[in-house]
């Protein structure tokens, strides 16, 4: 099942999902999950991640900036727009709400499976958008494959430490 059905995604979207069953339980993936200092290790398409102005526990509202892609490219605020302990954190791009990023959580008896989703802006219309997913897709969709799957690697390197 995917996150988005395709009435909810806004329009002009290119949208990429990737799923992974977890070797833990949900609560303990969803706090790696809310630690945004430690991104940079798993998710490949984020060269820095810090939070501003928020210390203790991840919440509502929070605003994390993002250095995404190349170094050089500049950072995005995101802001937290959906927090559901221990199933589900959506980011959204604070100057463009077509820019999100959402993580849940399945529980699955004593495991739980990340599905996560990487939506960003295309333009041109319909031409736009496949000429986008075309070129860049499959790198993305290789993206978040690899992201779950270092996830899941540093989720249990913290639970065998």
């Amino acid at each position: 099942m995917d996150v988005y059905r395709s009435e909810d995604l806004p329009r002009g979207c290119a949208h990429f999902e990737a799923a992974i069953d977890l070797p833990a339980i949900p609560e303990e993936a969803f706090a790696l999950l809310c630690a945004v200092e430690k991104w940079p290790a798993w998710l490949p398409l984020v060269r820095s991640a810090q939070r501003q102005l928020g210390a203790g526990p991840l919440a509502l509202g929070d605003e994390v900036l993002l250095r995404l892609g190349e170094p050089r490219d500049e950072e995005q605020l995101f802001e937290v727009r959906r927090l559901v302990g221990n199933y589900c954190l959506t980011l959204v791009g604070a100057y463009s709400t077509r820019r999100r990023i959402d993580f849940r959580l399945e529980r699955q008896s004593n495991r739980a499976r990340l599905r996560v989703a990487w939506l960003y802006p295309t333009y041109h219309g319909a031409m736009g958008s496949a000429l986008d997913h075309l070129l860049r897709g499959r790198a993305v969709a290789a993206m978040l494959d690899r992201a779950t799957m270092q996830f899941r690697g540093l989720l249990e390197a913290s639970l065998v430490s």
